[in-house]
């Protein structure tokens, strides 16, 4: 098919884009030799997950470059910015804590989390740390003992952190920069590595308390020293030292490769990350690229220390600090270990890796082969009400088998009635001609929550916007459970294994846009003001509403009240009405926390 595109192609480094039949691109790489890798997906055999990625690809591009830097950085960039679908890099990962402290304009330590390291370099970050825990101990540790700055803004007395001696009171007195100094000095001692000092200090502080006979303080100290010896220990390696540096390397089996870093920080190991994800082109050139995007996230160190099977001038460029490999000494000993855990983890987890992807990208596999089609996108939609009103309506995505919470979406309703059709042509009618209008991304399927009447008003609003998108029906039984995928073409039912992974992989969705939607609409009225749910009463005007805020107070209190209290405040036709209407209001709440279960 792609023989005379081949053709042209030359023997150049560069990055290719690999493109469905939709043009979207749905995965990119890089290579020394253009015209070699390219010609190697269409003209040599391919397995696995490189064959279901070959049966995708409707086109090919490419861009020739200078050099190999210029092809891996021009690749990384395309990566971030087209997200496609086989370059699975980095898409579960979080951000993670550092401890962070701040001499301005009060001294103050705390744990935080940003999503790009690289933004906030020049403030006085520690880590990272992998377990949140740890971190979150230890800076409550140093707040307790020294008097940092705790409160939030600037109180007009002193607090109780001030009484107990745990800070300088900085919102009322002169403090003495000197003691900030020697403070500062002993806690950036302390995270740059000097144990010593947090463990003294508490040992002073033990005996002092013990002295005092204080003894339930100094048993709590006993236990934070306990720990933090035990934290340090466990930190532990022999590289004496005080170099922040990486440790990565990477072991290969079975089409999955599994990496492992490991963080070094002043000469000790604060922790490690592992990663295993599916290979679909040459294995080598994915670690490279995973290693570039994690950096463009995280905290760069001095030195890494990897496998020299890298390319690592090319990763020092690209990254901007120093790549080396070793093989002697204890340097080598972790890049070892690395490899080892790598290995370990790999196989510990393969069975569960396997199981996963059947139940998420299998499971929609299996949707495609029922339905005939192929799917990268559903959008599934659910709606929520209260006699027509707090009308909202919520979008979740799966993209590939898994849930894409990015493009979730929220929709409040201008549809004044309980009206399922009406409800769900409006919000369809709002979202995809919004996304014509900004080009974004549509989806291969719609779900609908219901039957007969959502799969009219969203085919309705498709045939209004001359949009062609398979619909279905997710089908609830007695008990709200998924129970019937109903066809929007034909509306017959399709046959389901209700054991098979594709059954469970649709409750999942269906539970999932049940959940958002019924979570937006609490939100909203539990937002709504007394007035609005008063509103809602037929013989409540304004002055009846005034009068009923000014007794009760709150919805909840109004709730609670019997008929005959609520009849000194209003007529009783009114009390009566009023009383039944929040009797349905707080039995929707329970339903919605019971749906949620």
């Amino acid at each position: 098919m792609f023989k005379e595109k081949l053709r042209l192609v030359p023997h150049l480094p560069g990055s290719y884009q690999m493109k469905d039949k939709n043009g979207t691109i749905i995965y990119v790489g890089k290579a020394k030799d253009l015209k070699n890798r390219l010609s190697s997906y269409f003209t040599g055999r391919v397995t696995g997950k490189t064959a279901k990625l070959v049966s995708e690809i409707a086109d090919f591009e490419y861009i020739v470059t200078n050099s190999e830097l210029e092809s891996f950085i021009l690749e990384i960039n395309l990566i971030k910015k087209y997200d496609p679908k086989y370059n699975i890099l980095l898409k579960d990962d979080k951000s993670y804590p550092y401890i962070e402290y701040t001499r301005h304009p009060y001294p103050t330590v705390k744990v935080v989390r940003y999503l790009n390291i690289k933004k906030h370099k020049d403030r006085n970050l520690f880590g990272p740390y992998v377990n949140a825990y740890a971190a979150r101990r230890i800076v409550n540790l140093i707040n307790r003992l020294y008097p940092l700055k705790k409160c939030e803004g600037l109180p007009k007395e002193v607090c109780l952190y001030y009484h107990i001696h745990e800070c300088l009171g900085y919102c009322q007195k002169k403090i003495d920069p000197a003691a900030i100094d020697k403070m500062e000095k002993e806690i950036l001692s302390f995270l740059n590595g000097n144990d010593e000092i947090i463990t003294n200090k508490l040992m002073e502080s033990i005996e002092r308390h013990a002295n005092e006979m204080n003894y339930e303080v100094a048993l709590e100290l006993k236990k934070e020293l306990d720990y933090i010896r035990v934290v340090l220990e466990k930190q532990k390696v022999e590289l004496h030292d005080f170099v922040n540096r990486d440790v990565i390397n990477f072991y290969f089996e079975n089409g999955f490769i599994s990496i492992e870093i490991f963080f070094i920080r002043n000469g000790k190991l604060v922790g490690g990350k592992n990663t295993i994800m599916p290979v679909f082109d040459n294995y080598l050139d994915d670690i490279e690229s995973y290693i570039a995007l994690f950096y463009s996230r995280n905290e760069i160190p001095h030195e890494i220390v990897t496998n020299p099977a890298l390319n690592l001038d090319v990763l020092s460029e690209v990254v901007g600090t120093k790549f080396i490999t070793v093989t002697k000494g204890n340097k080598k000993k972790l890049l070892t270990m690395a490899e080892t855990n790598a290995k370990i983890n790999l196989h510990n987890k393969f069975e569960t890796i396997q199981k996963d992807i059947m139940r998420t990208s299998g499971a929609n596999e299996e949707l495609e082969n029922i339905l005939k089609m192929k799917i990268h996108r559903i959008d599934s939609f659910d709606n929520s009400n209260l006699f027509g009103n707090f009308s909202v309506s919520g979008m979740v995505v799966f993209k590939d088998g898994l849930p894409s919470k990015n493009d979730y979406r929220k929709y409040k309703v201008s549809v004044e009635m309980n009206d399922d059709y009406h409800t769900m042509k409006e919000v369809t009618y709002r979202r995809y001609f919004r996304a014509l209008i900004e080009k974004s991304e549509l989806p291969d399927l719609i779900l609908v929550d219901g039957g007969k009447s959502q799969i009219r008003a969203c085919k309705d609003t498709l045939e209004e916007l001359k949009l062609n998108i398979k619909v279905c029906g997710l089908v609830k039984n007695d008990r709200h459970r998924t129970n019937e995928l109903l066809d929007g073409d034909t509306l017959e039912v399709i046959p389901i294994d209700k054991q098979s992974n594709l059954f469970h992989y649709l409750t999942r969705i269906q539970d999932e846009v049940h959940r958002y939607t019924i979570n937006y609409h609490r939100t909203i009225r539990s937002k709504g003001s007394i007035s609005s749910v008063l509103d809602n009463i037929e013989g409540i005007g304004n002055v009846r509403k005034k009068e009923l805020i000014k007794h009760f107070g709150s919805v909840k209190k109004m709730s609670e009240a019997s008929l005959d209290e609520l009849k000194t405040i209003v007529p009783e036709n009114v009390a009566l009405k009023l009383h039944d209407f929040l009797s349905e209001y707080n039995k929707k709440n329970i339903e919605d926390k019971t749906n949620l279960l």
